[in-house]
């Protein structure tokens, strides 16, 4: 009896759970994933995530030390789906769209991204590469280390702020429950004083209403990249000033 014990116990330590093949990170970390997206990234715990898994808690810290160290694992499954593959060939500016509209478009497929992006900073290899590909892209297109810089930073946040400044935007609420919100905040706008407010009034319903996503995220990258391109004038300008100075 006492050696059957001693085999049995070795069987577990290749297999956390003892009952079941041990789990790849990549499947832990796209089910939690699918759960804070449900669920909201507060909710998502390592008892949820294992009892979604059929699995026990121990099973999950074969991989994952905390639920911290989890969602840093779950934020780099998120910078794994943007597509860094840029065209070589394209215009500069076409390029980086390219990146920041891949980047909204994986925030919005995951309701728990942009606030898992924006609290889980940590260099894992997904994000490297994205910004790798960046800043190539604008040292590329003439800009210097500390603008090629600064304007990476401003991708990332520009693509995080564009979802979360949708308006409506409440991930952790049931859509009925969003829904209402806007709708109060619609009836709050358009019931201020006329004759102080009335460009709010006029505008009560786009400033608390999204009815056309496409057209938010649309018009927000655009006016990126045009930033972007009117900086890379500029700067080009002053190189041109300087080197006549000079």
């Amino acid at each position: 009896m006492y050696s059957c014990q001693v085999a049995k116990t070795r069987n577990r330590s290749d297999e956390p759970d003892g009952d079941k093949p041990r789990l790849s990170k990549r499947t832990v970390t796209e089910n939690a994933l699918k759960l804070a997206d449900a669920d909201g990234l507060d909710a998502l715990t390592i008892r949820k995530l294992a009892q979604n898994l059929g699995v026990t808690p121990m099973a999950l810290y074969w991989h994952f030390r905390s639920k911290e160290d989890l969602l840093e694992g779950v934020a780099e499954q998120v910078w794994g789906e943007i597509d860094v593959n840029v065209d070589p060939d394209a215009p500069w500016w076409t390029q980086l769209q390219g990146l920041l509209e891949s980047l909204v478009t994986v925030l919005r497929a995951h309701s728990a991204a942009a606030q898992l992006l924006l609290e889980h900073e940590k260099r894992n290899e997904a994000a490297l590469r994205a910004t790798e590909v960046t800043l190539d892209v604008l040292r590329r297109a003439g800009f210097d280390s500390q603008h090629a810089s600064a304007i990476a930073r401003s991708t990332l946040w520009t693509g995080i702020t564009l979802v979360m400044s949708e308006p409506g935007y409440h991930p952790e609420l049931p859509p009925e429950e969003r829904e209402e919100m806007q709708r109060r905040s619609q009836v709050e706008l358009a019931m201020l004083p006329a004759g102080k407010y009335p460009r709010l009034i006029e505008c009560a319903v786009p400033m608390t209403t999204c009815d056309e996503p496409d057209f938010h995220y649309r018009f927000g990258i655009g006016l990126f990249i045009d930033g972007v391109k009117a900086a890379a004038l500029r700067l080009s300008g002053e190189a041109t000033t300087d080197t006549r100075s000079g």
